[in-house]
C-alpha cells in the first residue's frame, strides 16, 4: 500500500511539471507568430508602397511615350485640347486609355499592359497597320466611357453650341450603345486633317482646269464607250455587257456563306453598260460644284418632277475623303439618296439614262462568267482571316490581293483602280475597295420569293434600306465573295451627325459605301 500511495504520490506531482513545460512552449510559439504576422504586415506594407510607385510609375506620360511607338503619338497629344488648351489643365495618357480607379482599373492595366509588351517586344511596329488602328471599331477598345464621364460630367454647359447641344441630347436619349468617341475620335489625338464641323469650302475652292469638255460621248453601237461630262475634262470608261443569264446567289456548299444569299436562281438579264470603276472624287465633284446647295437646309425637299431643278448636296461635316485624296479614288460618304441624284443629275448634262444597277446586274458584271465564290481561283475558308489560328497561320494571300482591296492588304484606307487587276469582263475593284449601292430594296428573303427564274429582276416592292454589294477595304474575305449581300443602315451611319433633322446627303459614319453606273441603252442602239 506504501509503495502504491508514494508512487501514486509521485505521479501526482510530475504532472503539473509537464504541463507547465507544455505551456511555456505554446508561449513562445505565440511570440512567435506575433512576430510573424507583424513582420508580413511590414512586408505587406512595403509591397504596396513598392507596388503604388509601380504602378504610378508605369501610368506616367513618359513611360507610356517609352512604350507606345506608333507614328507621333506624343505630338498630336500636345496639339489636342487634351494639352493644349485654355486652362492649362493636362489630360494624361491613363485618363482615357486606363478606366477609372474603381471601375475596373488593375484589371486594365494588366490586360493593356501584357498587349503592349508582347508588340513591342515580339513585333515589328513597320508592319502594324496604324490606319486601321485609327478607325472608331479599333479605338473602342482603347478609350473608356466611364473615363470621358469622370471629367466631363455637365453635358449641357452654356457655351455648347445648338448642334453640340443636339448631339449630346440624342447620346443622351438614344436606346443604341454610344460612345463619346463617335464624335470625338480625335479630341485626345489631334488631326488636322479632321474636323467635325460645316465645310462650306469641300469641292468648291478646288479649281477647274482650262481644257473643258464640249458636249458628252457620241454612241450609235452597243460597244465600250468613254463618256465626257460637259463643262469638266472629267470622263470615265463605260463597259458593254452583253444580254445573258446566269446562277445568282451561293449554293448551299459555298464556303463562309450567309443565309440570304439563296437559294440560287436562274436569272436572265438585258444588254447594259456598267462603269469600269467606281464614281471616282473628280466625277462626284464635278456634280457636286454644279448642283451644290450652300444655303439650302437639311431636310429641304426638292422638285424632281423638273429636271432643270436638280439640286444637289449641301456643305459635309469634316472632310468626305478622310485626307486620303480624291481624284481617281472612289468617293465615298454620300448617302444612297445623293448617288440616285447624281445619277438623275448625269442623265440630264449627257442625255442619257444613268442610274444605280440592279443588284442582278450588279453580280452578273461582277462575275464576269464565274460559278465559283470568286471570280478568281481560291476558297474563301482559306483566305479569312478570322479565327484564332488564322491569325498565327496565315494563309497564302496573293492571288486575293491581286483582284480585290480588303482587310488583308488596304491598310485600313481607299485605294485607286490601278491597285487591282479587273475581273473577266474588265470591271475593277468589283469585290472590295468600297461597297457599292444597288437600286434595290433589300430584304433577306428575296431570292426565296420566286426560285423558278427572274428576267430583269427589279428587287422587292417594300423594305426600308437598299442593298450594297461588293465589300470594302475594312471587310474580311468572307464578306468579298461575288454573292455576299449587304444593306444600308442609315440610322446608324447618321449616328454623329448633329444636324436636326439629319443630312440626306452625307452619311457621318460610313467611310466604305460608294457606287458606280450604270448606263441604259435606247432602243436606236444595236
Amino acid at each position: 500500500m506504501t509503495v502504491t500511495f508514494e508512487l501514486q504520490k509521485l505521479y501526482s506531482e510530475k504532472v503539473p511539471m509537464t504541463s507547465l513545460k507544455i505551456s511555456k512552449r505554446s508561449s513562445t510559439k505565440r511570440k512567435a507568430s506575433l512576430w510573424y504576422f507583424i513582420l508580413g504586415i511590414i512586408a505587406c506594407l512595403v509591397l504596396l508602397a513598392s507596388g503604388e510607385k509601380f504602378l504610378s510609375y508605369t501610368s506616367s506620360d513618359k513611360y507610356c511615350m517609352s512604350c507606345h511607338v506608333h507614328p507621333v503619338p506624343e505630338q498630336n497629344w500636345k496639339l489636342s485640347t487634351h494639352y493644349n488648351n485654355k486652362s492649362g489643365t493636362i489630360v494624361h495618357c491613363v485618363e482615357c486609355h486606363l478606366p477609372p480607379k474603381n471601375h475596373g482599373y488593375i484589371y486594365g492595366k494588366a490586360k493593356h499592359g501584357f498587349k503592349d509588351a508582347y508588340g513591342y517586344y515580339l513585333k515589328d511596329s513597320a508592319s502594324i497597320n496604324w490606319e486601321e488602328k485609327k478607325l472608331l471599331e479599333k479605338a473602342k477598345g482603347y478609350v473608356y466611357e466611364q473615363s470621358c464621364l469622370v471629367c466631363h460630367q455637365n453635358l449641357f454647359p452654356v457655351t455648347l453650341s445648338v448642334n453640340g447641344n443636339n448631339a449630346h441630347l440624342f447620346y443622351s436619349t438614344s436606346k443604341e450603345k454610344l460612345n463619346c468617341i463617335n464624335c470625338h475620335l480625335y479630341v485626345g489625338h489631334y488631326d488636322r486633317y479632321v474636323k467635325h464641323e460645316k465645310n462650306t469650302g469641300f469641292g468648291i475652292t478646288e479649281s477647274i482646269p482650262s481644257v473643258l469638255f464640249k458636249e458628252p460621248a457620241k454612241i450609235s453601237r452597243f460597244e465600250n464607250f468613254t463618256e465626257q461630262i460637259p463643262g469638266t475634262n472629267v470622263s470615265f470608261d463605260m463597259i458593254a455587257v452583253p444580254e445573258g443569264s446566269f446562277n445568282m446567289g451561293s449554293p448551299d456548299d459555298e464556303p463562309l456563306r450567309k443565309p440570304d444569299e439563296g437559294p440560287v436562281h436562274k436569272v436572265t438579264l438585258s444588254g447594259f453598260w456598267m462603269g469600269k470603276i467606281e464614281v471616282t472624287w473628280d466625277e462626284y465633284l464635278a456634280f457636286f460644284k454644279a448642283t451644290s446647295s450652300q444655303g439650302r437646309m437639311e431636310g429641304q425637299a426638292v422638285n424632281r418632277k423638273n429636271v432643270d431643278a436638280i439640286s444637289g448636296a449641301t456643305p459635309p461635316w469634316g472632310a468626305p475623303d478622310q485626307s486620303w485624296g480624291k481624284g481617281q479614288r472612289p468617293a465615298i460618304t454620300m448617302t444612297w439618296y445623293a448617288a440616285n441624284v447624281y445619277c438623275q443629275w448625269l442623265s440630264k448634262v449627257t442625255g442619257k439614262k444613268y442610274r444605280l444597277p440592279t443588284e442582278a446586274e450588279w453580280e452578273y458584271a461582277c462575275r464576269g462568267g464565274s460559278v465559283t465564290p470568286y471570280f478568281f481561283k481560291g476558297d474563301p475558308g482559306k483566305f479569312t482571316s478570322e479565327g484564332f489560328f488564322r491569325k498565327i497561320f496565315k494563309p497564302d494571300t496573293s492571288i486575293i490581293f491581286t483582284y480585290v482591296v480588303y482587310k488583308g492588304n488596304s491598310l485600313s484606307k481607299t485605294e485607286e483602280p490601278s491597285f487591282v487587276k479587273p475581273n473577266p469582263f474588265g470591271f475593277k475593284n468589283m469585290l472590295g475597295n468600297v461597297a457599292e449601292f444597288c437600286s434595290d430594296l433589300y430584304q433577306s428573303d428575296t431570292y426565296k420569293i420566286d426560285s423558278l427564274g427572274y428576267t430583269n429582276p427589279k428587287g422587292p416592292y417594300t423594305g426600308t434600306e437598299r442593298v450594297i454589294r461588293g465589300g470594302s477595304f475594312k471587310s474580311d474575305a468572307r464578306d468579298v465573295r461575288s454573292a455576299s449581300r449587304g444593306y444600308t443602315r442609315t440610322q446608324a451611319w447618321l449616328v454623329t451627325d448633329p444636324q436636326m433633322p439629319k443630312s440626306i446627303w452625307w452619311y457621318s459614319d460610313c467611310i466604305d459605301v460608294g457606287f458606280r453606273v450604270v448606263c441604259e441603252p435606247d432602243s436606236t442602239i444595236h
